[in-house]
This record gives C-alpha cells, sequence and structure tokens, in this order.
C-alpha cells in the first residue's frame, strides 16, 4: 500500500519544517508542503518523522533471562547466562517477536541478532528467528552467535596452565553451519540477511574467522562480533597474539566498511587509527556495558576521529531491555563525564543520526535507508509529540533524546509496510504475545549457578581481585 503522511514535522538544518511525505513502492518517493495525496493518508499533524532506528547489536534468547543475572562481570554472567539458555525454538520464536516489538515501539526499524542457539538444534533456532521476524515484518539482519572455543578459554590464564574440554563444535562444523544458513535463510529482499557473526577473538579460532571472511567475501555480506567489551579481554589477546586484539583481526581481514563491532570498550591509541583505517563501525551498548561493569567506550574519541558509530541494546539479560530509546539516551549523556569540554559532548540530533545512519552504515546499508532522503527505502517512525511524556512543547528531538518517552511512538514504516498504527503493532496479535510469555515463565528468585562457581576463583586471580572483600561474606 501507498501512503501520504500529511503536515508532519521533519528536522532540517536550521530547525524543523512542517511538510508532506509520499511513500510509492515502499520508498520515500517525494518530501514537501502540499502533496498530491497517494494511497492511504496519515495525519502527521504535531507529529514528529524520524528515519527508523537499527538496534544494531542484541540477543533475542536472553529475554527469558531478564531481570534474573545477579550483578557479575560478563566473564562470571555469561557462564550462568549459558547454564540456563532456552532448549526450545518456540521459545526463541517468541523471544524474537518480542524482540522485535520492543524495538519498533521505541522507535527501531532494524535490529541485529546476534542469535544464541540452542547445541544441536542450530538451524531450528535460526528458523525460529527467522519465522519470528518475517511475521512482525521488521528488518532483520539474524547473526548466528558461533564459537569454536569453550568458555573457560574466554578468561586469561595468568600464567598457569589450564586444560579446555573441547567445544561441542568444530571449526569446520561451524562454516559449514553458517553456509547452510546462508543458503537456507538469507532473503535481503524479503528483509532477512544472514551476517557471519563470530561470537569474538576471545571464543574463536583464526580458523573460524578466516572461514566467517571467506563466506562474507562470497556472498557480500556485512560481518559482525563482539571486540574488547572487557578489560579480560584485552588482556587475554596480548596473552594469545602478543598484540591488540584489533590489529589482529586487522591481520585476519576481518576489518572492512561492512564489519560491525559490538562494545569496544578496551581500545587504545593504535586501535583506534585501525578502525579509521579500515572504515569499521562500532556499535555502543551503554546499558549493558554499566550493568556488567565493563566500563565506558570512549565513544567521544572514536567520533572525533570520524569512526562510524551505531547505537545498540544488547540482550535483555544485560540491559535488560530493548528501548532504544533508553539506550540511546543513556549512550548519548554518559560521555559528558569522559570529556570536560562540553564543545565535544554529543547533541540530540548526532544521537538520532548515530541511530539511524550509522546503524545502517554498519550493515553497507546506508544508500538504502537510515535518513529522509527521497529514493531510499522508507524505514520511518512518527512520534506523537502530544503525548505526555513529550510535553509541554521545546525541542522535539531534545524530547524525544534527554527525556523519558512513554508510548511515544504512533505509527512505524519498514519498506514502505505500516506495522505501527495509532501506537499499535498491525502485524501480529501482541497480547496473545504477553500470555504466551508469561505462561511460559515463572516467578524465580535465588537461582544457584553450579557453572559460575567453576570459573570464579580463576577470575578473581586473574584479575587481581582479592578472595573477600572486608564487611562481605
Amino acid at each position: 500500500m501507498d501512503f501520504t503522511i500529511q503536515s508532519a514535522l521533519v528536522p532540517v538544518e536550521q530547525g524543523y519544517e512542517t511538510v508532506d511525505v509520499q511513500l510509492i513502492d515502499g520508498r520515500i518517493a517525494a518530501i514537501a508542503p502540499s502533496l498530491e495525496i497517494v494511497g492511504a493518508v496519515v495525519d502527521g499533524r504535531n507529529k514528529l518523522l524520524l528515519p527508523g532506528f537499527v538496534n544494531a547489536h542484541t540477543h533475542s534468547p536472553e529475554l527469558w533471562q531478564r531481570g534474573m543475572i545477579p550483578p557479575t562481570p560478563l566473564e562470571l554472567w555469561i557462564a550462568e547466562l549459558y547454564e540456563f539458555e532456552p532448549l526450545d525454538p518456540e521459545q526463541l520464536y517468541l523471544s524474537a517477536l518480542a524482540t522485535a516489538v520492543e524495538t519498533l515501539l521505541s522507535g527501531g526499524t532494524s535490529v541485529v541478532d546476534h542469535l544464541v542457539m540452542i547445541p544441536g538444534r542450530e538451524v531450528e533456532s535460526i528458523a525460529a528467528a527467522v519465522r519470528a521476524y518475517r511475521e512482525v515484518g521488521i528488518r532483520a539482519f539474524i547473526a548466528p552467535l558461533m564459537q569454536d572455543e569453550p568458555l573457560t578459554a574466554s578468561i586469561p590464564s595468568g600464567g598457569v596452565k589450564r586444560e579446555h574440554i573441547p567445544y561441542q563444535r568444530s571449526t569446520q562444523e561451524s562454516i559449514e553451519l553458517l553456509h547452510k544458513a546462508i543458503q537456507e535463510f538469507h532473503r535481503p529482499d524479503e528483509g532477512v540477511v544472514i551476517l557471519p557473526a563470530p561470537t569474538g577473538l576471545q571464543l574463536g579460532t583464526d580458523a573460524l574467522f578466516e572461514g566467517f571472511v571467506e563466506l562474507s567475501d562470497r556472498y557480500t555480506l556485512p560481518l559482525h562480533t563482539h571486540l574488547l567489551e572487557t578489560k579480560a579481554q584485552q588482556m587475554l589477546a596480548h596473552e594469545k597474539y602478543g598484540c591488540s586484539a584489533v590489529k589482529h583481526l586487522k591481520e585476519l581481514g576481518f576489518l572492512s566498511n561492512r564489519t560491525s563491532l559490538a562494545h569496544c570498550v578496551w581500545l587504545d591509541e593504535a586501535d583506534i587509527a585501525i578502525l579509521v583505517e579500515t572504515q569499521a563501525t562500532v556499535v555502543h551498548n551503554p546499558l549493558s556495558n554499566l550493568r556488567l561493569g565493563s566500563g565506558i567506550a570512549p565513544i567521544l574519541k572514536y567520533l572525533q576521529a570520524g569512526i562510524n558509530v551505531a547505537f545498540g541494546c544488547d540482550g535483555c539479560a544485560s540491559s535488560d531491555s530493548q528501548d532504544l530509546l533508553e539506550a540511546i539516551k543513556i549512550g548519548s549523556i554518559l560521555h559528558n563525564v569522559t570529556d570536560f569540554d562540553y564543545r565535544h559532548w554529543m547533541t540530540p540530533r548526532k544521537a538520532i543520526e548515530i541511530a539511524a545512519i550509522g546503524g545502517a552504515t554498519g550493515l553497507g546499508m546506508a544508500d538504502e535507508f537510515g535518513s529522509l532522503t527521497v529514493g531510499k527505502q522508507a524505514d520511518l517512525v512518527l512520534y506523537d509529540l502530544k503525548n505526555l511524556s513529550l510535553l509541554p512543547r521545546t525541542d522535539p528531538i531534545g524530547l524525544l533524546v534527554l527525556g523519558r518517552p512513554a508510548q511515544a511512538v504512533d505509527s512505524v514504516w519498514v519498506k514502505g509496510n505500516r506495522l505501527v498504527a495509532n501506537g499499535s503493532v498491525t502485524t501480529i496479535n501482541v497480547d496473545d504475545l504477553r500470555q504466551q510469555l508469561f505462561d511460559r515463565s515463572q516467578w524465580i528468585t535465588n537461582r544457584q549457578s553450579t557453572k559460575i562457581a567453576q570459573v570464579e576463583a580463576h577470575y578473581r586471580s586473574v584479575m587481581n581481585l582479592p578472595e573477600q572483600i572486608k564487611g562481605y561474606s
């Protein structure tokens, strides 16, 4: 269906303008005042029209452990996460539905799902996520989470010889699995892209990364991975390679203008220069970095150097939400304490630019979506400026980014399809989704993890943490 959005407020260089926007055959056909009506009319009065944001890094299956895992650093947190990961593809289907809905209702039109899969049922896992995202209609970049080394290998040895149980899937099996997923599910014209996405150097061999680079080159696919999320990962990289993880990724041919790198908290000046040279994208996940105590990524330095940046929510067990507006707000104002020169601070307009075109650029799709540009695909979001959380009237984008908008999304289009109208998702029954999530879960407190106990003593030793903190037991 074609649409004419009438009298919507859009940002321009010197402020805002009121315009009509024609959406024809899934693309933005015209932007100007008083356009001829085509298709269905949408009332844009007192509403702000922006390009859709990209949730550039998340893990949808984590939804089942939202609000559950206690405050621990990544290396311990992930041990508990994997101990209790869902084992039913229907759970993965429901969590992908929920991730898509929460992303849409917080201004997102695309999601990069670094998909945690069920061991031995990987193809079913991918199929479940694909089915969910196609039903909702969001633009989905599904990145099967792949490793070929066990979790214990992700912690530095600290000079202590350690034996690791081999990972359940070999390097070649992982490469073949990804190849099968590409052949079976990669349908970019239908809004589903499969990304080669190794977990990270801390859990992957060089052979795994090189195999994924080869598939990326063969099928012209974006690449995605975690990079230097924690201090322990920085230590491990120097222990394994004798150099920075960023330098090693460059040597493996993994970095390019279609590579996005989640977190990038522990980079130095030489690393920054490599990202500038290779034109790779940093995906900023401020909520999980704070939740897990990983650190504050030097985003202002990246922006000043000319590195492309995007925003991600990260998974629901480390953020613990899929609210893009929340991630954008925290990811903007957090950095005011990292640089005393306020002229370097991120403005609300810069934040939405990062969230939209920054995300599209990281996926190699900036020519197709990410801005209000005639000819681009119509991935758009209309915000209700009469919503109580966006009043009284001041600067619309300032209210959106610096405030705490609640239920402010009126309409969402992806590839010209209207997925949200009058604040409600049109493609699936959200009430039914809520009921299924409720029925398949239960109230849980004081869950005990055995896997954390297996790695905690070594982690504390390597990180030079005392065995017991005074005043605690």
